[in-house]
């Protein structure tokens, strides 16, 4: 339990919703931690792009690269990257099948929407852009 306490405090990404439906982190291995560590650690750097509107949450439970360089493509990936492998680590660790993946992204979209601040880019469940 306090190694789930520790990915919820985090990322922020364990929200009552998930955690209703039983999708939790297990176990906290060290590829897990790492890709938890990275993404708190670039945090201050995407909320930034968030509030200029060069990111947003899209409907799918990752960012997306709305205007910018290099720079934000290079950071977007990045957070994606360590977003699906902690999706992927909460479909292994719960015991469901890869087929699952859209069903899990599509809780932790609908959740970092609820998380926006007012006035960040966010995708609704039909694809539009707010």
């Amino acid at each position: 339990m306090k190694k789930v306490m520790m990915a919820v405090l985090l990322t922020g990404l364990l929200s009552t919703a998930v955690l209703a439906q039983t999708y939790d982190i297990k176990e906290m291995t060290l590829a897990v931690k790492s890709a938890l560590e990275s993404r708190k650690a670039r945090f201050g750097e995407l909320k930034s792009f968030k509030a200029t509107g060069a990111v947003g949450e899209n409907n799918k439970g990752y960012v997306e690269a709305l205007s910018g360089g290099a720079d934000v493509n290079a950071l977007v990936a990045a957070e994606n990257k360590d977003r699906k492998f902690v999706y992927e680590a909460i479909l292994e660790q719960n015991g469901l099948d890869a087929s699952a993946i859209g069903t899990v992204e599509k809780v932790f979209g609908k959740v970092q929407r609820g998380k926006a601040a007012l006035g960040e880019k966010v995708q609704d469940e039909n694809g539009n852009w707010n």
